[in-house]
């Protein structure tokens, strides 16, 4: 399969050999939104832990716990490291980004929400970062803000700064829209967060594979991200917050690894991180993310990133020369493109194209308002990653006229 260089030091071929799924196979995947492919360092990784060194973390006084425990909280290092937290008390693992997100909203918001209170999101937010606070609000009796994006898909910013003031609790900001591929300005709302004294959450679930994020540099309060899509393992991801905010919190869960001391009368809790992760943790998979992590610091997320965009800007000229609608059309876009094909339903369309062998979304990418902004059902989404090249996308601007002429 031809190559597309990015600079004389990537190689998209030679990144796609990591990955067993695709290397030597004709399927076109483009869904890497929904998640990333895995490469072999990070399936061997999770293999080794349960073919060598399987154990319970943190409870074993026997070498094998302590190998799992060490792996565990190495990894926890890991993440601070990659995302340069000031300490490893900051770094939370969770489900995922939704878990993330509720933990915050539950734990640390609820109880400072009451009338006149009020919650500020986005319009083009991920139903996992709207629903939590649209819950809370209607529960507190809260206003929930919503920044409103224009035809572009980009925020209206100059109207969502002017929604942020001294009763907002939190602002709840994407980074990188699923749906549109909108890069947000997320240091200005950072600043104003600052000046109106509110807490920030960033989802950056579809940034932290394609660009490098400092968490000191942003002085965001809290930030989400999930390992699926970022090369690691499903059901496993990463809150990070300020380690002043999370000393405030309850816990989210109780049970099992939470507790410090327990009678039948009371119990206290542990420090963060520990009093956040009830229960047997997701072992295998927070040592598949610390390897994941390891691969994207081998490769660079911003080289990564920067292929992505360079595909998607391809992506939007070659389809836009063979007459299909594009949704959002951003300032800055991420490797993420969506359209429509004349009036033919989404789902149609990628039928035909799977059938090509072609793997594509359809649907409202969990981003339902947006549709409704657009006032459409859903969208074709072309989601980039380096595994993916130049030939790829010309194969899909080859596939639709064919699909437009048996559909339309």
């Amino acid at each position: 399969m031809p190559d597309l260089p990015l600079t004389g030091e990537f190689n998209a071929l030679a990144f796609r050999r990591h990955f067993p799924l695709l290397h030597g196979n004709d399927l076109i995947y483009l869904d890497s939104a929904a998640t990333k492919q895995k490469p072999a360092e990070v399936i061997e990784a999770v293999e080794k832990f349960y073919s060598t060194y399987n154990a319970n973390v943190h409870r074993g006084i026997y070498k094998l716990a302590d190998e799992a425990t060490d792996a565990y909280e190495n990894s926890r290092d890991t993440v601070r490291a990659f995302i340069n937290a000031r300490s490893s008390r900051e770094i939370i693992f969770t489900r995922g980004s939704t878990e993330s997100i509720n933990l915050v909203a539950q734990s640390y918001v609820a109880a400072r929400l009451q009338n006149g209170t009020n919650i500020v999101i986005s319009e083009m937010e991920h139903h996992s970062n709207l629903i939590p606070w649209q819950q809370l609000a209607k529960k507190s009796g809260a206003e929930l803000r919503v920044i409103p994006i224009n035809d572009n898909g980009d925020l209206i910013l100059e109207e969502g700064l002017g929604l942020i003031d001294k009763r907002t609790t939190i602002i709840a900001l994407v980074h990188t829209s699923n749906s549109l591929g909108t890069i947000n300005p997320i240091n200005v709302f950072i600043e104003k967060a600052r000046k109106s004294k509110s807490t920030i959450l960033i989802d950056a679930a579809q940034a932290m594979a394609h660009q490098s994020i400092d968490v000191q540099a942003l002085d965001c309060d809290f930030l989400v991200f999930s390992a699926h899509k970022m090369f690691g393992p499903t059901g496993v991801g990463v809150l990070y917050g300020k380690q002043e905010l999370l000393e405030e919190m309850p816990p989210y869960q109780y049970g099992g690894e939470m507790i410090e001391s327990v009678s039948l009368e009371s119990s206290t809790f542990r420090l963060p991180p520990h009093r956040f992760e009830a229960g047997t943790p997701n072992i295998a998979g927070v040592i598949g993310l610390a390897s994941s992590i390891h691969f994207l610091d081998t490769w660079k997320p911003d080289k990564l990133g920067s292929h992505s965009k360079i595909l998607a800007e391809i992506a939007v000229e070659l389809l836009q020369s063979i007459g299909v609608r594009l949704i959002g059309t951003p300032v800055r876009r991420a490797g993420i493109v969506s359209f429509l094909l004349d009036d033919i339903h989404p789902h149609d369309v990628a039928t035909l194209l799977d059938q090509e062998g072609i793997a594509v979304r359809a649907g409202h990418h969990c981003t339902e308002p947006v549709m409704r902004y657009y006032e459409i059902p859903g969208t074709l989404r072309l989601s980039f990653s380096a595994y993916n090249t130049r030939e790829e996308v010309e194969q899909v601007a080859k596939a639709l006229p064919r699909i437009r002429k048996i559909l339309g």
